[in-house]
């Protein structure tokens, strides 16, 4: 009996903690927190969040008839401009676009960036994503956020006092690199009255429109992200939704933070079907 009453206690502990709210969003490229994340990252800063936007590269590849100097300095300035949409600080990490490697510098990097911010929630790729850049930041992030509250880790910056809270963004579509079906969403996002703030953030990523026609014959990158929201909302009955995982397994928090912040916009498929 005495046990059951200290893990009652301990679990209501555990439930009534709140982390900081700091959001970082730490994608591969410029644009990635703009095409999988943007909408909830705005609705979390209108419920008092802090964001900051993070790239492991500046996406230095993704350009035409630019050098990749040229080229990273463009796509930097443009996500730091459509980083200001949210009055979000930009940071990135200097990796190579095409190159990213699971490095000990760049988890340090990515390490010592959550302790400056203060990072409360995370959010990135998913570890099954398309793309290898989005597999690698996802490791590297899924790494960073299991010790940036260790004080042994050999950064200067001060430990955080509590693992933080991690997401998984969504890829382009609920399938991994071989087609096949990933695990559900573990809940969808309703994004419509944030969409104008997304789009306004994609559209600073002009470099990205001759670089899609070039790569995937795409006449409208821009329309076909927000088709994607617009599939995801057809999915659970909305205009426009953004999908999202919590990494539930041993190391990471589980409290529903984000969840319980956004829960007037919130719809967990799962409980409807």
């Amino acid at each position: 009996m005495v046990w059951s009453i200290e893990l009652y206690i301990i679990k209501k502990i555990v439930m009534s903690r709140e982390f900081s709210k700091v959001v970082l969003s730490i994608h591969a490229h410029p644009d990635d927190a703009e095409a999988w994340n943007a909408g909830a990252l705005k609705l979390l800063k209108d419920k008092g969040y802090k964001i900051v936007i993070a790239t492991f590269t500046s996406g230095d590849l993704g350009g035409c008839n630019m050098t990749m100097e040229e080229t990273a300095r463009v796509r930097i300035e443009e996500a730091r401009k459509a980083a200001a949409v949210l009055d979000a600080e930009y940071y990135m990490l200097g990796g190579i676009d095409g190159f990213l490697y699971d490095t000990k510098e760049m988890r340090l990097k990515t390490i010592s960036l959550m302790r400056k911010v203060r990072a409360g929630i995370v959010f990135t790729h998913l570890s099954s994503d398309y793309h290898s850049d989005h597999r690698t930041a996802a490791n590297i992030v899924e790494t960073a956020a299991m010790v940036s509250s260790l004080d042994t880790v050999p950064v200067k910056e001060k430990a955080l006092e509590v693992t933080p809270l991690f997401y998984h963004t969504s890829p382009f579509s609920l399938s991994d690199p071989l087609g096949t079906m990933i695990v559900p969403p573990h809940f969808f996002v309703d994004v419509t009255s944030a969409i104008e703030t997304k789009k306004k953030m994609l559209e600073y990523h002009v470099s990205q429109i001759d670089l899609m026609k070039h790569m995937h014959k795409m006449d409208d990158f821009f329309g076909f992200v927000l088709e994607g929201n617009r599939n995801y909302g057809r999915m659970v009955g909305v205009e426009y939704a953004e999908v999202y995982w919590q990494r539930l397994g041993g190391g990471f928090q589980k409290e529903s933070q984000v969840q319980n912040d956004l829960s007037e916009f919130l719809i967990n498929k799962n409980k409807q079907s």
